[in-house]
Order: C-alpha cells, then structure tokens, then sequence
C-alpha cells in the first residue's frame, strides 16, 4: 500500500478504482480497525475511487505520534491532509463506527470537501463518551495493567463481557480484537481517549448539515445502537437510512446489505433533490 508523510507520520493508504479518476468516496474503518475493514465491504465499481486511511495508531501508518492528536477532529484533519494530497476537491465521506463519527466531524469542520455522506454503525451521536463505549475503558485499564495476553483472560470473565457477548457474538469478538492487536500496547491511549470524544459539539451542527447522506445501522449490537442510527437519520435533513442484517446473524449478508445499499447511494441517490430542496414534506420512515 502506498504511503503520504504528515506531521512526522508514514500514513498507509489505499486508493484504487478507475486509475484514479470518477467520483471520490472515502470510506475509513472503526476504533481499532484498518482500511481492510471498509475495502472490505466495499469494492468500487465502474465511476467510483475509493480511498481508505489507516487512521492514527491504527493499521500500518507508524509511529505513534503525538498522543493529543488522538482524537476524532485529529482523524479528520490527517484524512483532510490525504485529500489535499492526492489532489481531491470534494469526495463523499464516510465511514464504520469511529469512521462514520470521522466522517460526520469532517461534513460539520470542512463542509467544502464533502459531497454527501456515508455513515455505517455509528457509536456516537452528539455526545462524548456515550455509555455504549464504556467498556473500551476496562479494556485500556486490563491491557495496561496486566499486558494483552493476561488482560484478556481477565476481560472474559467480567459481566462487561458477558453482556455485550449475550447480545452479539461479533461484537465480543470485535472487543477481544483489541487486546490481540500487535499493537495493543504501542497504541492503548486511542481506547483511552477516542470513546470520550465527540464528533460534533451539539446537535444543532448535526441539523445544519446540508449534503445528502445515507444511514446504515444494524439491530443486536449493544456497541453500535440501532437508536443511534435511527436519531442520526432523522436529524441530518432529507437522509436516506438503512437497516442492515446484524453481523451476529450473518456477516455475509451484512456485508451485501452494505454494499448494494452504499452502491445505490453513490449511483442514484445523489441524483435526487439535495436537503435544501427536500422541505421535508414526507415523514421519516426507515427503510
């Protein structure tokens, strides 16, 4: 994968699709994830460059850099520089859990780059450390305590665990994702520190959002609410929302309602009348 330097950090990058040219879609990964999450879900067709980052302290990009800028306005800033890089104006943005959070902060901070939206699972609303994440706090406390390996033995035996693994068996295996990182240890402080930011400061910047956008959310995921999705939808002015099989009944068709749902998106739906033609006549009504 190819690499682009910013503030002292080699960023992995991945941008492929109709040899860099058609509509620019950017679509990043979740807390803990790598642009193999969002490719993976995501092949671009005929029209369509995509392009995924690996965030700070995730993935390949290296080293760690400043600990401050481990925040989701710092995510956006560092995606913001990847656009300038490669010469991109305007793209539609978009993202996974953490990304979509990425996403909704860059259509609020740099209006002038986004074409419309792509937002999938999200975990935050208009509120920092939101208590659907408040277990990426024992996570950070076992993997600095007791390392990974030990920290994980622990982890499985709190009702933190059991709980979100009763709900969703891919969402548990997600959580002990984090404590078989490589990096588990080199990069704990963006569980510490990412869970307790916010990618917009109020609502009112949620509803002044003036760009078409798509909503994705699954049921059975105590990390990623449906009701979150369901409110995000309902305040971004003439969204479309989406409800995706939940991984924990099959990752296969999650994957297909995703794609087949961001594809039509990228396809059709941008032909339709933007927010501010929409008055919002019709009531909202998931899909």
């Amino acid at each position: 994968m190819p690499t682009f330097m910013h503030e002292g950090i080699a960023f992995n990058y991945y941008d492929t699709g109709c040899d860099y040219t058609g509509l620019p879609f950017v679509f990043q990964h979740g807390l803990g994830g790598d642009i193999h999450q969002p490719t993976g879900i995501y092949t671009p067709g005929e029209g369509v460059r995509l392009v995924s980052l690996d965030c700070r302290a995730h993935g390949a990009s290296r080293p760690l850099g400043e600990v401050a800028k481990l925040s989701i306005s710092g995510f956006t800033d560092d995606l913001v520089a990847l656009l300038d890089y490669l010469g991109i104006q305007q793209a539609v943005v978009g993202g996974i859990s953490m990304g979509a959070a990425v996403a909704l902060n860059c259509a609020v901070r740099y209006p002038d780059h986004v074409s419309a939206l792509v937002l999938s699972r999200p975990a935050w609303f208009d509120q920092p450390g939101p208590p659907n994440l408040a277990v990426y706090d024992l996570i950070a406390r076992l993997i600095r305590e007791s390392g990974p390996e030990d920290g994980l033995k622990a982890f499985m035996q709190t009702n933190a665990y059991r709980n979100v693994l009763a709900a969703s068996g891919d969402a548990a295996n997600s959580l002990v994702g984090q404590f078989l990182h490589p990096r588990a240890v080199e990069t704990v402080a963006k569980l510490e520190r990412i869970p307790h930011d916010s990618p917009v400061n109020s609502i009112s910047e949620i509803r002044a959002i003036r760009v078409p956008a798509l909503v994705m959310s699954t049921r059975m995921d105590p990390i990623h609410p449906y009701a979150f999705g369901v409110a995000l939808a309902e305040a971004i002015p003439g969204a479309i929302f989406k409800e995706l099989t939940p991984k924990s009944v099959s990752k296969e068709r999650h994957a297909v309602d995703a794609h087949t749902a961001i594809d039509a998106f990228l396809r059709e739906g941008l032909a339709r009348p933007t927010p501010a033609q929409n008055h919002r006549d019709k009531p909202y009504r998931p899909a």
